[in-house]
């Protein structure tokens, strides 16, 4: 179009400018999430453990993603013993519950709080993500962490999602010897991640 129309007004042209490089850079992250996301399933990525403080990563993180929660008036709680420690890849457990996060406040209704708990059981470490936004079916639950599942298509715009952010997260949790699952009930959807917490996890 903007070939076609070397007379465009300036200010339609900007437009068109602003709305191809938009879509550039949506493409250039589907794609680097889609060759990710083949890593994940091949096995060609390894971890990089180290002894990492849960409690200030979640901290950390909320201030991260700050803008994105006051788009729609969204605000944090965590509930985290300041001593929750694990064994992890930080980055990678940073990717984990960036994406947590991020899901919860595209989803949330404008104005509700985002809870998180975390605290260690039986060895393990729970780490929970929960929000309000409505009930998802029980059968659409584990569906959530497939490859490019939307679970609402025409959300699409809205929250910028290209459907593997879940599908990475399992990946990168299953990598750890974790397991990750979602619930809906209440009107309430909480995610939990699980995570062995001690040295053998080295």
């Amino acid at each position: 179009l903007l070939e076609e129309a070397p007379d465009m007004p300036e200010e339609q042209r900007e437009k068109y400018l602003r709305i191809t490089l938009e879509k550039a850079y949506r493409l250039e992250g589907m794609v680097r999430e889609f060759f990710e996301i083949t890593r994940y399933n091949s096995r060609q990525i390894t971890l990089a453990k180290e002894p990492l403080n849960l409690c200030f990563m979640l901290v950390q993180l909320v201030d991260e993603l700050s803008p994105v929660l006051s788009r729609r008036g969204n605000t944090v709680e965590i509930e985290a013993d300041e001593g929750l420690t694990l064994c992890a890849d930080a980055d990678k457990l940073a990717r984990v519950f960036g994406n947590l996060l991020k899901n919860a406040a595209a989803y949330s209704e404008p104005g509700t709080e985002i809870r998180i708990f975390a605290q260690q059981r039986e060895g393990k470490v729970a780490v929970s993500f929960q929000n309000r936004g409505g009930e998802i079916p029980a059968e659409k639950l584990a569906a959530l962490f497939d490859k490019f599942y939307r679970l609402d298509g025409a959300r699409l715009s809205d929250t910028g999602g290209t459907g593997l952010g879940l599908a990475i997260a399992k990946e990168i949790v299953l990598l750890h010897g974790g397991d990750i699952r979602a619930q809906s009930e209440g009107g309430a959807v909480t995610f939990t991640v699980e995570l062995p917490a001690g040295e053998e996890t080295l």
